[in-house]
């Protein structure tokens, strides 16, 4: 297996879910992130001086197709804002009632309905992260609030508490996966407190109205950061400015590894091992560096080399692909001699739940097989 290890703080291009109540200025914020690219979901966006796809999406494909633009042409933005999120959800829903020819999210009976929806949520977030994954531009999903009850398990009483307005009932998982997405959940509200309004005590009026970002869980709201910053900031892009704003590729770089690929118990090599092997095997030994260490007798092994693999593939099967040393023409071959596809079938012609529900999902025995044509020993 092809795998490297490294250590060290690793910058990256930044998640980011903004959430609040309506008019708080998610939007406003989003657009001061850098050059950012706007794909308006509810059409709010007209009043702010910002870049966006000029049709609002009107389908769930529609949607995905902007991210696949994005994802071609890098240069576009340096931010993609989803504004917003909940909206976006609508999409997904009536995506999923139309493939299926149902009236209503709860039409599927047992909560499948929910299921599916946060399947197609989960592969959407997949999407995105490839955008991270690819250097390609910093992610921000604006989405609304919504106060719900809430009542601990360990406690008598209940309470009230913002939460992300997606999905509408408590089984849906689509607001905890994009929280578990997002690097960073900023919570924007607006500062108020109680002060007397009576010598008594008894009857009180709200004050402040100053607009905030909470960073860190609370009981009331939903927050997160992994860069360290206080618990309640000013609504000001300023205020984070340096988490988002970096060159990853500069300080992302994972560190060379001093070892080949192929790591085998050391036996040192010395000169008439090396002058013994055929006169193939002797090339590929010299252009191992100096420091390399590969166990003597090499006629059981094939070496390991970087295979060319298409960004048209999907990633999870690109992953698959790189760590076991395996390329296309491996797989297309496979394929090809259970009889699914032409050999000459592009991978990423394929389709998706081919892709996932074979090729990824049973990457074991599609690998045994791929190993078994090419007579490895392994």
């Amino acid at each position: 297996m092809n795998v490297k290890i490294s250590n060290g703080i690793v910058r990256k291009r930044q998640k980011v879910v903004i959430y609040g109540p309506e008019g708080i200025g998610k939007s406003t914020l989003a657009a001061q992130f850098p050059k950012p690219l706007f794909i308006d979901t509810e059409g709010s966006t007209g009043n702010l001086n910002v870049n966006r796809f000029e049709d609002k999406p009107t389908s769930w494909t529609m949607l995905t197709n902007y991210i696949e633009y994005v994802k071609q042409n890098p240069q576009v933005c340096e931010t993609l804002v989803i504004d917003t999120m909940d909206w976006a959800e609508r999409l997904c829903v009536e995506d999923i009632l139309n493939t299926y020819g149902k009236k209503g999210i709860e039409d599927f009976g047992y909560g499948n309905g929910y299921v599916y929806v946060a399947e197609a949520i989960g592969r959407f977030l997949n999407t995105l992260q490839e955008l991270i994954d690819k250097d390609i531009c910093n992610v921000v999903l604006n989405c609304h609030a919504q106060l719900k009850k809430f009542e601990q398990p360990d406690e008598a009483g209940s309470y009230d508490r913002y939460e992300l307005k997606l999905g509408k009932k408590t089984s849906s998982q689509t607001a905890p996966l994009v929280k578990e997405w997002a690097d960073m959940i900023l919570f924007c509200n607006y500062e108020t407190y109680a002060v007397a309004a009576d010598k008594d005590g008894k009857k009180f009026k709200a004050q402040g109205g100053q607009r905030v970002m909470y960073t860190t869980h609370h009981p009331c709201w939903d927050a997160k950061n992994r860069a360290d910053l206080p618990p309640k900031i000013p609504l000001d892009y300023a205020q984070i400015a340096h988490v988002i704003e970096h060159t990853p590729a500069a300080s992302s770089a994972p560190v060379p590894a001093p070892t080949p690929a192929i790591q085998e118990p050391a036996v040192a090599v010395n000169t008439a091992q090396v002058s013994a092997q055929p006169p193939q095997t002797q090339t590929q030994q010299t252009q191992q560096p100096p420091t390399s260490n590969v166990q003597a007798d090499l006629s059981d092994f094939e070496e390991v080399s970087a295979v060319n693999i298409p960004d048209n593939i999907p990633k999870p099967l690109q992953d698959l692909m790189r760590t076991n040393n395996v390329s296309e023409e491996d797989i297309r071959f496979a394929v090809a001699s259970k009889g699914y596809f032409p050999e000459r079938m592009p991978i990423a012609n394929y389709p998706p739940d081919f892709i996932n529900g074979v090729l990824v999902g049973a990457w074991e025995q599609v690998y045994a097989m791929i190993k078994e044509n090419k007579k490895l020993p392994f």
